[in-house]
């Protein structure tokens, strides 16, 4: 990956008000994340979405979901994987999260999933006038999925094709930005980029997001890094791709990493991952929640 700075602003530069979401809690072994942890060692970890209102339109953009707190509903595949002892509990889901603000699911009408895990899909049949934005890779996971396939671990009923868009990066609009080959511009108007970020599971997408009109920025890494560890360079990437690790592909989701690093170094950006427990510690119960907002950088 190339260096480039971020986008300029421009006259009148449109941005986004930006808030956190609860979504549930994970207890872990850390060993499945970082090389060279002791079997037992406990991770606990947040799941975080965030919500976002555009300051002109005003229009509100969801990214992530959470977990769903009926998990008995999530597919057989998955099921088997994670039963009899779930290793999450959702205290308070996304829609919970979104009331405490006075926010109905109907109002949103923009979602992007950052990847099919189904502590970042939710559960979407509440959002009835959304459109799901999914990276274009993630679409052969659900073609068929559940329950045309019975043990696939991903539910193709929860995204409707006629308010679905899977976003494809060889299709024309993605361009560099900042230290990562391919970003969409969404909105056209330099406010929110939806960057490719490959590596974790195939779609696997993370968002850029304006938070001023004079040059802050939040990037929410999705499930690039569990842990700040790894995009610090302190700790490696546990296992092998294929042998154990938590990652379809573990030296592009390393190559990720490293962009990552480098944006967070850049003057005036912040970056979030959807389990960062050191912001989650720093922040619970604090204004950077719905309906507060986060402070932009």
């Amino acid at each position: 990956m190339t260096s480039n700075s971020l986008p300029s602003h421009s006259p009148n530069q449109a941005y986004w008000d930006v808030s956190a979401l609860e979504g549930g809690e994970f207890l872990v072994d850390s060993c499945y994340f970082l090389a060279g942890e002791k079997p037992g060692t406990k991770l606990f970890m947040p799941d975080l979405a965030f919500l976002m209102r555009h300051s002109t339109t005003k229009e509100y953009f969801l990214f992530d979901l959470g977990t769903r707190k009926d998990l008995e509903n999530l597919t057989p595949g998955m099921k088997e994987i994670i039963f009899p002892n779930p290793p999450c509990t959702v205290p308070q889901d996304v829609v919970e999260s979104l009331a405490k603000g006075g926010l109905k699911p109907e109002e949103i009408k923009q979602i992007c999933i950052s990847h099919l895990h189904f502590d970042h899909t939710g559960d979407p049949t509440f959002f009835t006038n959304a459109t799901f934005l999914l990276g274009g890779e993630s679409k052969a996971l659900i073609s068929p999925g559940y329950p045309e396939d019975p043990k696939s671990q991903y539910d193709s009923r929860l995204y409707p094709l006629d308010r679905t868009r899977f976003l494809n990066v060889e299709e024309p609009g993605w361009v560099p930005v900042g230290p990562f080959p391919r970003a969409l511009d969404y909105f056209k108007d330099g406010s929110l980029y939806i960057v490719d970020a490959p590596g974790h599971l195939q779609g696997h997408i993370n968002v850029l997001v304006r938070t001023s009109s004079d040059g802050g920025w939040l990037y929410f890494g999705g499930d690039s890094a569990h842990c700040w560890s790894l995009i610090t360079g302190h700790s490696e990437i546990a296992g092998e791709t294929g042998k154990g690790c938590i990652h379809v592909n573990k030296e592009v989701a390393a190559d990720t990493i490293r962009g990552i690093r480098e944006l967070s170094e850049m003057p005036r950006v912040k970056v979030i991952l959807a389990h960062d427990e050191p912001w989650y510690k720093e922040n619970k119960g604090g204004d950077a929640f719905w309906p507060g907002k986060i402070p932009s950088p």
